[in-house]
């Protein structure tokens, strides 16, 4: 890649940020939320405190992975030291932070959400907790990645704090959040009615290949012209 290809990916990777951002506001209470995409040894993430519409491209901060901002207008988010933490021990594209009401209920229990639906395989199976630790520091970022170490999975609920998931691209870890959260308030309601049942490791076996070929994909070669 090119120094000019770099810059252009980083500037999109701002312009994702923006984009996105919105979104928290149907995901989390105020601006608690963070969002953040990978570009190389380059992350742009959300600023700390403000508006999740109030702030342009050029505002977006960007940090290297050890968390020295090189670039934006303004602060970057508190919680730099665990977007940067996962990034450096698991090859994910964007990360969002949320403390979205169901899974952070759970969080608060500190009880994990088990495997109740299929649709939990996107981000690896069951979503496991992380020991607690204040915000914005390096213990709360190591609880996390060693949580979603020993889990193999891409979603971690915080103990008594939210939800931390990844995804390829902000698209794909925005829409990881939706399904963890929906499913950890299906949970929560089970739960009140009775005992939820949950899936074998055989049935998410089942369907991890099946997601697959899951949606719209590349023609054949043979069907190519």
């Amino acid at each position: 890649m090119s120094a000019t290809d770099g810059a252009a990916s980083v500037e999109a990777a701002r312009e994702a940020v923006v984009t996105y951002a919105p979104r928290l506001a149907e995901l989390t209470p105020g601006r608690s939320g963070n969002l953040s995409v990978r570009v190389g040894d380059r992350v742009a993430v959300t600023p700390t405190g403000v508006a999740y519409d109030g702030f342009g491209v050029t505002d977006v901060p960007v940090v290297d992975l050890d968390g020295r901002q090189v670039a934006g207008e303004m602060a970057p988010s508190s919680e730099i030291p665990m977007h940067t933490g996962i990034y450096r021990e698991r090859n994910v594209g964007a990360i969002v932070h949320a403390h979205a009401p169901a899974a952070t209920t759970l969080s608060v229990l500190g009880e994990p959400l088990p495997p109740i639906h299929y649709m939990l395989v996107a981000v690896g199976g069951e979503v496991p907790v992380a020991g607690y630790a204040p915000f914005g520091t390096p213990e709360l970022a190591a609880n996390a990645v060693g949580a979603m170490a020993a889990a193999d999975t891409d979603a971690v609920l915080l103990a008594n704090h939210g939800l931390v998931v990844c995804g390829d691209d902000l698209a794909d870890a925005v829409e990881n959040t939706v399904h963890v959260e929906s499913l950890a308030g299906t949970y929560l309601q089970a739960r009140a009615v009775g005992d939820p049942v949950t899936l074998s490791e055989t049935q998410l076996a089942d369907a991890r290949e099946r997601f697959k070929t899951y949606g719209q994909q590349p023609d054949d070669e043979t069907h190519s012209g």
